[in-house]
């Protein structure tokens, strides 16, 4: 998607982040933002070749200056990560960044010879994935159901049966989210700031509160603990990303489930270099993440659920996409690929976007005009129920839509869907007594004999026994 296309989600990011200078990446082409005239490498050696082989590049090569070449962060930390500033990143604006580009070629012949990766951008790690979602929430009325419904057997804290440990790494949790009865035990990060000085609820601040409620519908007799580790309008820098995970798994212990509803493509297939030491110690530990395959309609490996197509990370990861909302094909919006793992239902789901106690004001920050490119032939989520945002179509008032939120709301995306594997797989937990989280996602895996179909293949769909299929509409045909 052109950058101008997403401008006003780059900038609501950009104002999220005031200390960092962002770019779109590779070459305006808005598959992902990074931190502009910074690279990451990782820790030692490695940092030193980096910051040497970058100078030496850059007195070589015309309008490329060496002496702004220096780390800018510690020497070591937890991720295992340093970054190094090899620009001035308040030059220019975000539509280029020379230095950065001629960064990851003065590496090229290293890397040849070490057969790995030295240096990398420093990706945004994003809710909002391409910075250009193509759905935003729709209110439900008070009076209307959760979709997936909760089960029989509500959340009993005195159960005999141990409660599946869920951390979800999200947006935090919206201050009366105790009203909604099946978050009252749920735990976690506050989300700050929850309104703008005009009292409008900021864009994705309810997100951590919607997928609780997602997982707590499809499992209630789950421990479920949301952090607010992308607070930042939905987004957080690669380089802080796997320190806040190492954070999150420190201060909580190691959970049965991590739901992860956020990544960033990156013109690889060989991960992320920010997280990468917190995936090499998730894959020594029992626990499963569950990971959103994003919303851009691609094959490109999405970070970091393409993991679950890595060797090695195949029992650790599982990749979800989303599925249409009549249960038919994939939404049109997700991604797709060997490396998406199963799919399970992602729009039109009905969950808490706020608790019960303060009704909230929204304002529609994107028009749908042009989020559904992909000829489906039928009216997906991304046009269908159309807004006028403040990137209004031509002809369009210019006036952006306000809208009320009691409570409930409709959402979709791949961000969705993965709450949804995550309760299937808690949900199996419980009922076969199975504390091995990996192999209860085998187990589900094996046994489940849903199918849908993606692309043309016939793929696995983890579909819950209370989600209820919502219609989809078929356009007029054309005379």
């Amino acid at each position: 998607m052109a950058p101008e296309r997403f401008r006003e989600q780059f900038d609501q990011i950009q104002r999220a982040m005031p200390d960092v200078r962002l770019a779109v990446g590779p070459d305006d082409a808005g598959e992902f933002l990074y931190e502009k005239g910074v690279v990451l490498a990782r820790d030692g050696e490695e940092a030193r070749l980096v910051e040497d082989t970058v100078r030496r590049h850059f007195t070589t090569f015309a309008g490329l200056t060496a002496d702004q070449v220096r780390r800018t962060g510690p020497e070591t930390n937890r991720s295992g990560i340093t970054r190094i500033q090899v620009a001035d990143p308040g030059q220019g604006d975000g539509s280029g960044d020379p230095a950065v580009a001629g960064a990851l070629r003065a590496l090229r012949e290293p890397e040849g010879r070490a057969g790995r990766r030295l240096v990398s951008r420093n990706h945004v790690v994003s809710i909002a994935v391409n910075a250009c979602p193509g759905d935003e929430p729709v209110p439900v009325a008070a009076t209307g159901q959760p979709n997936p419904a909760a089960p029989d057997g509500a959340y009993a804290a005195d159960s005999a049966v141990r409660a599946v440990d869920v951390l979800v790494i999200d947006t935090g949790l919206m201050h009366d989210h105790r009203s909604y009865p099946l978050l009252a035990h749920t735990r976690g990060d506050a989300q700050v700031e929850e309104c703008g000085e005009d009292g409008v609820l900021r864009q994705y601040c309810s997100h951590g509160t919607f997928i609780a409620g997602l997982v707590a519908a499809v499992a209630p007799h789950t421990d479920i603990t949301v952090r607010g580790t992308l607070n930042d309008a939905g987004a957080i820098l690669e380089s802080e990303f796997g320190e806040k995970l190492f954070e999150a798994v420190d201060r909580d212990g190691w959970p049965d489930v991590i739901s992860l509803s956020a990544g960033t493509s990156n013109g690889r297939t060989d991960g992320l270099l920010g997280v990468d030491a917190f995936m090499r110690e998730l894959r020594e530990q029992r626990t499963l993440l569950v990971a959103a395959a994003g919303n851009n309609s691609s094959a490109t490996p999405f970070w970091p659920a393409a993991y679950a197509g890595l060797p090695g990370y195949e029992n650790a990861v599982l990749s979800v996409g989303a599925l249409r909302g009549d249960d038919e094909f994939g939404a049109c919006f997700t991604n797709h690929g060997a490396w998406v793992r199963a799919y399970a239902p992602g729009e039109r789901l009905t969950s808490a976007l706020t608790g019960f106690e303060t009704p909230v004001p929204y304002v529609y920050q994107h028009s749908t005009y042009d989020a559904c490119r992909y000829g489906f032939g039928y009216r997906c989520t991304c046009r269908h129920p159309r807004h006028t945002g403040v990137l209004s179509e031509e002809g369009g008032s210019g006036k952006p839509d306000q809208v009320m939120f009691e409570g409930l709301a409709q959402w979709s995306g791949t961000s969705f869907a993965t709450p949804v594997a995550v309760g299937m797989i808690a949900a199996h937990m419980t009922a076969q007594a199975e504390t091995d989280p990996r192999k209860a996602r085998r187990q589900l895996m094996g046994a489940n004999g849903e199918v849908a179909e993606v692309r043309g293949a016939n793929v696995p769909a983890l579909i819950p026994a209370t989600w209820r299929p919502t219609p989809v509409a078929l356009p007029a045909a054309r005379t």
